[in-house]
């Protein structure tokens, strides 16, 4: 987790409880989507991922809905997530580039995403943005106009999803295809009805039961970022608060 040095939207402490999420009536009232929307016949899903795992916490539910549609998806991931754990023995980057691809190829598997195609670019990371220019050029020459791009918000608050992001608009236009953005540590520095956040731009996509039972198998497979580091002290990457934001019936994305 990093934090935005530009205002204040920490990534750090608790963060909003997923409590004050639910009580908001503002969630309930955006507008509903619908997967074949937003994928339409004939256009492929391009999700963009800054570190595995956040293609499971922003939009494994929609991933799930667009294979039963057939439709064609592709998953570019932009690092290994080797900077999750500085200065840990437990998790040096060596141990991480080698477990965190796995991890994601098992929750993909617990998806039953397992054909989904994935490039993976090894850019490295907590330094994304150093390397912007590079990524628009990586992904435009992989993207044609009916893809639709699928990545983390350009307001984020994380550097990395932020600087993935706004690679994203930049290679969307150039390829003249369509962007949607997943708003992830979002729910962590954001409070209900926060103006920071472009709420005109958000619509939610419902998930059943089955597949809600899926997308929480499919974090589990993300050991790494779920256990205790005891040789640094630190407590899990993705604690108990933040899985109860981002593990909820519905999916949340901004067009």
């Amino acid at each position: 987790m990093n934090d935005s040095s530009s205002d204040d939207r920490r990534i750090e402490g608790i963060g909003t409880p997923a409590e004050a999420w639910q009580k908001w009536s503002g969630l309930a009232a955006l507008p509903e989507l619908e997967a074949a929307a937003l994928i339409p016949a004939g256009w492929r899903a391009v999700v963009v991922a800054p570190h595995p795992d956040d293609e499971v916490l922003g939009c494994a539910g929609l991933m799930m809905q667009l294979a039963l549609l057939d439709r064609p998806q592709a998953l570019v991931a932009v690092t290994d997530g080797t900077g999750s754990h500085p200065d840990s023995p437990q998790w040096p980057p060596r141990r991480l580039a080698r477990e965190r691809p796995a991890e994601s190829a098992r929750a993909l598997a617990a998806l039953g995403l397992a054909s989904v195609p994935v490039s993976r670019l090894e850019l490295p990371d907590t330094r994304v943005a150093e390397h912007e220019n590079a990524l628009v050029e990586l992904l435009t020459a992989r993207l044609g106009p009916h893809d639709v791009l699928l990545t983390t918000w350009r307001g984020d608050g994380h550097p990395d999803h932020e600087a993935t992001g706004r690679a994203c608009a930049r290679a969307a236009e150039a390829a003249h295809c369509r962007l949607i953005e997943l708003p992830i540590w979002t729910w962590h520095w954001a409070h209900p009805g926060d103006d920071r956040v472009p709420w005109s731009r958000a619509g939610r996509l419902p998930l059943t039961d089955y597949q809600q039972r899926l997308k929480h198998a499919a974090i589990a497979c993300h050991a790494s970022q779920l256990e205790t580091d005891d040789t640094s002290s630190r407590g899990p990457v993705l604690s108990a608060h933040s899985l109860a934001r981002l593990l909820r019936p519905f999916e949340v994305f901004l067009q």
